[in-house]
């Protein structure tokens, strides 16, 4: 197959000057904060516990650096250039918005074992929007299942039937159902693509929680048409309005964070951008032909096939010498989150997994470094837990010997707010860029609303990171001792669920908390303020995921427009 031309891309030169700006900016970073650690440390000589706890923290800050820079980057950019999506993405600079829509499109929806009333009704909704644009013609619409129980079959029949009737194009709208879940989604979406790239350029992926405009649909279209370099163009997904109090405060932290760090690294990542597997264009003739997933041989949990697809896929096209872009803003197009921590554990881990796979794929042939670095940086994202929560076990120990009464406390309580800050640093900018911009803030209901929600915000996302460090630690471990995390469907609705049912699969969390709490108590009780950020939230796992999950939570929140978001103000 024929590489695509060179015509389109920020030139080499000037990607090489920002990558070698970011690379600059967090390795300055690492050193002083890596020698502001050692001084913390070394005030009596650096004891064994002292140098375990320095080293997992030199081994975990990059990706914390990186973080923090892709968001000030994205700061700046949002604060400086009036649309940022197209500064950072000449593809989108340089198509005509009202280009007529000429290719032939398939939208496909991934389902397994769903509730098919919303996924349908979604899908519904699309059909008509695309309708009443004018340029139907162009698209067709695809249910892709791989559902294997035979009650949700018998589901998605019916509602498939319901979808189809009264439709002025009944044959446009299609269902197939494999037997087999052979390679899960990207099997699924490989069996579709393999078929359809003989009369269908383009497909959007969607997946059971998707909803996109016709007016994001149409420009991923137009910006595909106009690009030939371009092999998947990402739309930033955001959250929709939820019922459940968890779901609503993380997808308003996330939606502020995700913003600024999508801008900062679509500006330096350029044409090696991201895939997350949906709410996507993909370009089919390309994707048939360079982006077919390896299955890794051998058994245990990180063999056969592949996970986390969507990042590989990404790699792959870039090897076959196509760009991969996002477009940088909120445009139509969105997503459910989970509802409860079990349903987010239960995502995260099997993410987890998947992620941990790319370790098998670093030689993969043509691989270039920054697609070597973008399946380390997936790695790492879960790597982070287990060193993390080594650290705390170090520092444990060093309250447990005794060797910490020479710390420099004061340079410590100055190095952990720097990193504190550092951390979340992306969801606060994000804030910071709405208050700043006239009007925005009453987009989420005012900034007094605004506020009290970014004060929530931090206090949930504090709890659930310490949470879910010991989880993800704890995970990484049973991988070790081939455990697996498989695929399960997912409960997309908010519901009232007992401690009993959360104490089940949180206690050890509790455990660690309570141990952690004993140890610090006995031996260096002064430590104890110190640690209450990570320490407290395990103990309280089961009531703060407990009252997270309350419907009622929820509703209270919706009523007064706490961690709103635009769409559910405006609506």
């Amino acid at each position: 197959m024929n590489r695509p031309d060179d015509r389109l891309g920020a030139p080499p030169a000037a990607l090489r000057g920002r990558r070698a700006l970011v690379l600059a900016l967090n390795l300055i970073s690492y050193v002083l904060l890596g020698v502001m650690m050692v001084r913390v440390l070394g005030g009596d000589g650096l004891s064994i516990p002292a140098l375990c706890f320095l080293l997992l923290f030199l081994l975990g800050l990059p990706w914390t650096l990186l973080g923090f820079w892709n968001a000030v980057i994205g700061f700046v950019i949002a604060r400086m250039v009036t649309d940022p999506a197209r500064y950072t993405n000449p593809a989108l600079a340089r198509t005509s918005l009202d280009a007529p829509i000429t290719a032939m499109t398939a939208i496909c929806l991934m389902i397994r074992h769903e509730d098919v009333t919303p996924c349908f009704a979604r899908l519904g909704a699309m059909i008509d929007d695309i309708d009443a644009s004018g340029t139907g013609d162009h698209f067709t619409f695809h249910v892709l299942s791989d559902s294997q129980l035979p009650d949700a079959i018998a589901d998605e029949a019916a509602a498939f039937a319901r979808l189809r009737d009264g439709r002025n194009r009944p044959e446009a709208i299609i269902y197939r159902r494999r037997e087999a879940n052979t390679g899960f989604k990207a099997g699924n979406m490989r069996a579709f693509a393999t078929t359809a790239r003989d009369t269908h350029d383009y497909m959007i992926v969607l997946d059971a929680d998707s909803m996109m405009s016709a007016d994001a649909m149409l420009r991923l279209v137009r910006v595909m048409q106009a690009n030939d370099r371009l092999g998947i163009l990402q739309s930033l997904v955001v959250g929709r309005p939820a019922a459940s109090g968890f779901a609503r405060i993380f997808q308003f932290g996330m939606r502020h964070a995700m913003r600024m760090q999508t801008i900062g690294t679509a500006w330096w990542q350029g044409p090696s951008g991201p895939f997350w597997g949906h709410n996507a264009i993909i370009r089919l003739s390309p994707f048939v032909d360079c982006c077919d997933l390896p299955v890794i041989p051998g058994r245990g949990p990180l063999r056969g096939d592949l996970l986390s697809h969507d990042q590989v896929e990404a790699v792959l096209m870039r090897i076959a010498g196509y760009e991969v872009r996002v477009i940088a803003d909120e445009f139509g197009s969105s997503e459910e989150n989970p509802p409860d921590i079990l349903e987010f554990i239960k995502r995260d881990l099997r993410w987890c997994q998947g992620n941990m796979q790319y370790v098998h794929l670093m030689r993969l042939p043509g691989l270039q470094p920054m697609g070597r670095f973008q399946l380390i940086n997936a790695i790492m994202m879960y790597v982070g837990a287990p060193l993390n929560f080594l650290m705390l076990m170090s520092g444990l120990a060093i309250a447990f010997t005794g060797t910490g009464r020479g710390f420099a406390t004061g340079l410590a309580f100055a190095l952990y707010l720097i990193v504190m800050a550092m951390i979340f640093a992306p969801r606060l900018l994000g804030v910071v860029d709405v208050l700043l911009r006239p009007g925005a803030s009453r987009r989420y209901g005012g900034r007094g609303r605004l506020l009290t929600g970014v004060i929530i915000d931090l206090v949930f996302s504090l709890c659930l990171g310490s949470i879910m460090l010991v989880i993800q630690a704890l995970f990484m471990l049973s991988l070790a001792l081939g455990r697996r995390a498989g695929w399960q469907a997912q409960n997309r609705a908010a519901r009232r669920i007992g401690l009993a049912a959360f104490a089940r699969t949180l206690w050890p969390v509790m455990l660690y908390g309570a141990f952690a709490g004993l140890v610090l108590a006995a031996v260096a009780p002064g430590a104890l303020p110190w640690a209450v950020p990570t320490i407290g939230p395990c103990l309280a796992v089961v009531p703060f995921a407990a009252l997270s999950a309350q419907p009622g939570i929820g509703a209270w929140l919706a009523r007064h427009h706490v961690c709103a978001i635009p769409e559910e103000v405006a609506g």
